[in-house]
């Protein structure tokens, strides 16, 4: 396909050199920050000169003045897939190509700046555990948020960019700024407001954040090729008029030759034999569809070697540095580290839950229907099944009585000695939902059985806690500060059961058995084949 396309404004969004670990990250977001992430072994220089003049952006300076707390060193990474039909510069994309190449309408100007696939990558701190990953339906009705948190109202989650891009362009324009640079000014403000709704809804700290738009995905699709994808049944979804994907797969593995077909793949969201039961035209088999490439188009790079030779990296990471925009506050060793747990099948991918699919009046855009929510329900789910997350607070929390030492008062810290892994994220979670303030979450020396331990004034709370987690009489300790309770994990510790919380929480499900979580539709995981079925 001639890049004739392409638009030939330039960039305000800053380049910069990039780690290995940064680059493959980047080129990951365009479907699902999993793919890629097997580079470690090739050459960093090598890598460095393919890589020079990445795009990196600044959003995250100010969405991370509202963000909740990082209290440990796990990574939380957000997939932003946005539903633009322009370029980066904000030239339009031929009506032609929109059409016959994308199935996404016919001109630019259809689908505007909505946030049509937010993916939030979940990577353990102690590399034993699982990566999980979480999709947000992308019409979820919740309160949306400019970057600095200001309140833009009750809205789709997926309009938070759009609605801050739009009310930033005057101001912007009254400063003198105008084509390109106007585009991502602007564009930069809505990565903001996004990134800052996300963590108000979710409740959850956002480490690093990766956004590519639809030419961006079709660009990365040609240059991975051909992506074996695997479907429950047969489907036939016509583009006709500039609706509809163009979809056509028999039931079983197809073969997707071409990036037109892997978008049609990805965006089908009409003529399904199987929404999953959701009701809403297929949005979330859509999601679900979106996971599986994701899940196929890494067992496709790892099967074909892309993965550790640089020169059949090359197209690939020349395509991410034109396309992708990620964050600039990326930790290249610690992600290194990490790359490793991102491989061969170590992601799992789930659908947050809604509770109904109402019609609500929205200033501005009439009646819509909407995904209603219930935002405790989401956020006990993410940090259950996130399992280190700073946990909300709960109605059905048990409240201390008046002649308890006040639970949140007390700062505990979970540390895991020699017990099963993911444990001290699990009493963390479990104590926090208790009414204590979550302290540190990480790993001890090894001890010959659970412990615990507490600094100055804690004596009252230490009893209780060690009630709940069923262990004898806590010990006094200098090296526990005033305010803290030290709980260390040994070997005859076992996770609270399902459900239970710490010895009968009772408020915030398990994250060590997840499996009683309610999601929307069927997880997705990359075991096996590599190639997981989906409607």
């Amino acid at each position: 396909m001639s890049r004739a396309r392409r638009g030939t404004g330039g960039t305000t969004v800053r380049a910069g050199k990039a780690s290995k670990a940064v680059v493959v990250a980047r080129t990951a977001a365009v479907f699902g920050s999993v793919t890629v992430l097997g580079v470690a072994g090739v050459s960093w220089y090598g890598v460095q000169q393919l890589t020079s003049g990445v795009l990196s952006s600044d959003a995250l300076a100010v969405s991370g003045q509202n963000a909740p707390p990082k209290l440990d060193n796990s990574e939380n990474i957000l997939l932003i897939g946005l539903d633009s039909r322009k370029n980066n510069d904000g030239s339009n994309l031929p009506g032609w190509f929109v059409q016959d190449e994308l199935h996404a309408g016919d001109s630019s100007d259809v689908g505007g700046y909505n946030t049509n696939s937010l993916i939030l990558l979940h990577i353990p701190a102690d590399g034993t555990a699982k990566v999980q990953a979480v999709s947000i339906p992308r019409d979820d009705y919740v309160m949306t948020y400019n970057g600095d948190g200001s309140e833009q109202g009750m809205h789709k989650i997926k309009e938070a960019y759009g609605l801050a891009k739009a009310a930033a362009m005057p101001g912007l324009q009254a400063k003198g700024l105008t084509g390109a640079a106007l585009e991502q000014a602007s564009r930069e403000v809505g990565r903001e407001a996004t990134l800052t709704t996300v963590q108000k809804f979710l409740n959850v700290h956002i480490d690093h954040f990766a956004e590519v738009n639809l030419i961006g995905f079709y660009d990365i699709a040609q240059a991975i090729g051909p992506v074996t994808v695997c479907l429950n049944h047969a489907t036939s979804d016509p583009a006709e008029s500039g609706q509809g994907s163009g979809a056509n797969f028999h039931a079983g593995y197809n073969v997707l030759q071409t990036p037109a077909e892997a978008l049609s793949f990805v965006r089908q969201r009409h003529n399904l034999t199987n929404t999953d039961g959701d009701g809403n035209g297929g949005d979330f088999a859509r999601t679900h569809r979106q996971q599986a490439y994701i899940t196929s188009a890494e067992t496709q790079l790892k099967k074909d070697g892309v993965l550790s030779d640089l020169s059949k990296l090359q197209g690939l990471l020349n395509v991410v540095k034109k396309d992708v925009v990620i964050d600039n506050q990326w930790s290249i060793l610690d992600f290194a580290q990490q790359a490793p747990n991102l491989t061969g099948g170590k992601v799992t991918f789930n659908t947050l839950p809604i509770t109904g699919l109402p019609n609500v009046y929205i200033p501005g855009e009439g009646i819509q229907s909407v995904n209603s929510v219930s935002v405790p329900q989401v956020q006990r789910t993410v940090t259950a099944l996130f399992a280190d997350a700073p946990a909300p607070s709960s109605p059905s929390a048990p409240k201390p009585s008046a002649s308890s030492a006040p639970a949140s008062a007390t700062t505990v810290d979970v540390l895991n000695a020699s017990a099963p892994p993911g444990s001290a994220g699990v009493e963390s979670a479990a104590l926090v939902a208790a009414g204590y303030t979550k302290g540190r979450v990480g790993d001890h020396a090894a001890v010959n059985s659970t412990e615990i331990l507490y600094g100055a004034g804690e004596q009252a709370a230490a009893q209780q806690i060690a009630s709940k987690v069923g262990v004898g009489a806590p010990q006094a300790s200098s090296a526990v500060a005033s305010g803290h309770v030290e709980v260390v994990l040994a070997s005859d510790f076992t996770p609270p059961a399902a459900g239970s919380g710490s010895s009968g929480s009772g408020s915030t499900p398990s994250p060590a058995s997840t499996a009683h979580l309610v999601f929307q539709g069927p997880a997705v995981n990359g075991g096996g084949s590599g190639i997981p079925c989906v409607d």
